[in-house]
């Protein structure tokens, strides 16, 4: 569980760091970033505390570079003959409903 909840942290700092460079930044949009830094704090305190360090380094190093690659994907574009089938705009919806999920799951490592 926390590995799945780290990769969702670095999927939505890569989403967040292009969403502040291409769009205005929102009062609503400081709030979710305030709660994944909190969810973040306490997933890796939690990870450190459960996992050997030796195991979680290495999986944040992989996830950031998974992360990054799915972004620039998604940036550079999925076309099905000639229309675009996911892009940025799309995914910038999502972003609330990603934030609530990560912060139950790092809610949930604390209380299971």
């Amino acid at each position: 569980m926390v590995y799945i909840t780290l990769f969702l942290l670095f999927v939505y700092l890569k989403i967040a760091r292009v969403h502040t460079k291409q769009e205005k930044v929102t009062t609503l949009f400081v709030a979710q970033h305030t709660l994944i830094a909190l969810s973040a704090i306490a997933t890796l305190y939690y990870g450190f505390l459960t996992e050997p360090w030796y195991l979680i380094v290495p999986a944040m190093w992989l996830f950031f570079i998974v992360a990054a690659l799915l972004v620039t994907a998604i940036m550079i574009g999925i076309f099905i003959d000639g229309i675009s089938l996911l892009g940025l705009s799309s995914i910038y919806r999502f972003l609330p409903i990603l934030t609530l999920v990560i912060v139950t799951l790092s809610a949930s490592l604390w209380l299971v």
